[in-house]
């Protein structure tokens, strides 16, 4: 049999997606490999295709064990014979798991990294025929990725141990070209055949929004989105509890997911939103790294993330099914501090030196820089994304709310020497830096804390833009940080706004300074996932969706591993007949051919008739 049957009597799919060709064939051959791919871009298939084409079993090591559950659920579903052993299960379990694992009753085991190392484990690995491992969000090796596990760097040391190396692969949706170099060297890949396909996520409407007060902006979008799958993103636990409270009161069907809940509750909450119970999940970023959930039409971030990693990893748990998903990020000044204070707070790599801490904490700072800077930009949101990971890409993408806004361009020159020979006065005058809040009250002409402490009022650039609204103030000082003319330096805790290197060319010579304002907001996106779906007619997908949800409560699992929206829609349009036109639907294999198909076809027929 061979990768292409594979495909479609397995996955019901009739063609590969970019890139992963390429990295089946070199697995097949015997090749490490390191896959680079957006989320939703099918990054699985790229070693479970391998796994049913090799002998014996492979092993994909992933911290997930949401994802675990997920992917062995849909697998299992599709025909293929696969397990999961993590913490979730009880000491029985594992041990049955384990035993059945010995006997050679799986072709894909997924396993937490902190198993690899325990006597149950390693007696399998040696007496099991592995082929491949493949390394699922590969960047937890890197102490510069986003989400750092020490028991990452263990992996190469467990493969070391095997009396036969098998094949590795390492797989992530986001890693800069530091992270991929640090990737290939900690894992010890050996000359990988390495791809990657880009980050654009076409799908996926972008959105920054500047709400005075976040709480009834966020119920007015959920409202526009009512029956809808979506994630809420909150910074901390208290704020997810808030958050999920105030949903509730008003009304919407939601649970909540972090750190600070037990287990049992975690598991519950989880399987809620996966069964679509409750179709909204308020969250911290402890939830959905591994999501496998295909119908989240939404994900909105109620406070700005840490990074732009973690921030397009998020927000690219919507839209996996490929169907249009909005992405929409609440930012104020307050998720600046926020974030700081959980970066300059952290013990999370409590393992690494006081001189690696202190690198880390200055590289986080800076991606927080870059963060900050994608929430004020005012030209196109995707093409920040996507640059920020080395990729090029058009100035416009025209599916982002600055590419839909209307904006003009005016001159800030005169101000921006106003503000850059105060920053000269302050510093000439006490010999030490300012916040940039500091400034914005300086130069506006209100008062804080450190105006009034080091005698500010007295100065004579104090109140020199007060004809300017505060909030444009801060803008402004926003704007010329992006354009390098004003920057910030770190001072121990604390952040000081500083000139920039762009500055001599103002000063000096004349440079003009021209900012972007807005004009019109964007259009407000009212739910992408609702838009029409082609020739698809909406009675009988509803019909369909009805019948997915009657067999997947049948099943005990979730509607979307039954089937995606995606198939149901593809299902709608061709109104299949029978078995073989029902498998040239996206998405249905052999197996849930047999399983499901003449439930759908019996459904297809009688809408047919009853229209």
């Amino acid at each position: 049999m061979d990768k292409y049957t594979l495909l479609q009597q397995y996955f019901g799919h009739s063609s590969f997606r970019p890139g992963q060709e390429t990295l089946i064939d070199a697995l097949l051959d015997g090749h490490d490999a390191l896959g680079v791919m957006p989320t939703g871009a099918g990054k699985s298939m790229c070693y479970q295709i391998p796994a049913l084409l090799l002998p014996g079993v492979t092993l994909v090591i992933s911290p997930l064990i949401s994802l675990m559950k997920d992917q062995v659920m849909a697998l299992c579903q599709a025909g293929v014979p696969a397990a999961y052993l993590n913490s979730s299960l009880s000491y029985n379990q594992y041990c049955e798991a384990l035993r059945r694992a010995c006997n050679g009753a799986y072709k894909i085991i997924y396993v937490a990294p902190e198993r690899l190392t325990t006597p149950g484990f390693l007696h399998f690995a040696e007496i099991s025929d592995i082929s491949l491992i493949a390394v699922d969000e590969a960047h937890c090796v890197s102490h510069w990725g986003q989400d750092f596990r020490p028991s990452y760097l263990h992996i190469p040391d467990f493969v070391d141990q095997l009396s036969r190396r098998p094949v590795v692969a390492a797989f992530t949706a986001t890693a800069t070209k530091e992270v991929r170099a640090d990737i290939v060297r900690l894992l010890r890949l050996r000359e990988p055949t390495s791809v990657t396909t880009g980050f654009d996520r076409e799908n996926l409407f972008f959105s920054v929004e500047h709400p005075k007060d976040k709480l009834p902006r966020l119920l007015q979008l959920l409202a526009e989105r009512r029956g809808k799958s979506g994630i809420v993103y909150c910074a901390t636990r208290v704020n997810v509890e808030r958050v999920c409270q105030a949903l509730l009161d008003h009304g919407f069907e939601a649970t909540r997911y972090h750190a600070g809940l037990d287990d049992a509750e975690r598991r519950m909450n989880q399987e809620d939103f996966s069964y679509d119970r409750k179709p909204i999940m308020v969250a911290t970023n402890a939830f959905g790294m591994g999501i496998d959930k295909s119908n989240v039409s939404f994900v909105i971030h109620y406070n700005m993330p840490k990074n732009l990693e973690s921030y397009y990893q998020e927000a690219g748990r919507a839209g996996r099914d490929g169907g249009p998903a909005d992405c929409i990020l609440l930012f104020s000044n307050g998720d600046v501090h926020t974030a700081q204070f959980l970066i300059q707070n952290s013990n999370e790599n409590s393992e690494l030196s006081p001189e690696d801490q202190a690198a880390l904490q200055k590289r986080d700072l800076a991606r927080l820089d870059e963060m900050t800077a994608y929430c004020r930009t005012q030209f196109c949101l995707r093409a920040h994304i996507l640059r920020y990971f080395g990729e090029r890409c058009a100035d416009v993408c025209g599916n982002c709310s600055n590419c839909q806004g209307k904006f003009q361009e005016i001159d800030v020159t005169d101000q921006t020497e106003t503000v850059l020979k105060c920053i000269q006065t302050v510093e000439n005058r006490y010999r030490q830096g300012f916040s940039i809040y500091t400034y914005v009250s300086l130069l506006h002409g209100s008062k804080n804390k450190a105006v009034e402490a080091f005698q500010m009022t007295e100065l004579p650039v104090f109140g020199c833009l007060s004809r300017v609204p505060e909030k444009d103030v801060r803008e402004l000082l926003e704007q010329l940080k992006l354009q390098g003319i004003l920057t910030e330096e770190q001072d121990g805790p604390y952040r000081n706004l500083v000139l920039g290197p762009a500055a001599d060319e103002v000063l000096r010579y004349g440079q003009q300074v021209r900012i972007r304002q807005r004009l019109q907001a964007a259009p407000s996106p009212k739910g992408a996932a609702q838009l029409p779906a082609g020739d698809v007619d909406q009675d009988l997908l509803a019909a369909l969706k009805a019948l997915r949800s009657r067999l997947a409560a049948e099943a005990q699992v979730p509607a979307y591993v039954v089937f995606s929206n995606a198939t149901l829609e593809d299902m709608a349009a061709k109104m299949p007949q029978n078995l073989t036109e029902f498998l040239q639907v996206s998405g249905v294999g052999a197996a849930k051919a047999h399983k499901y198909g003449h439930d759908f076809l019996e459904t297809i027929r009688a809408y047919q008739k009853k229209a």
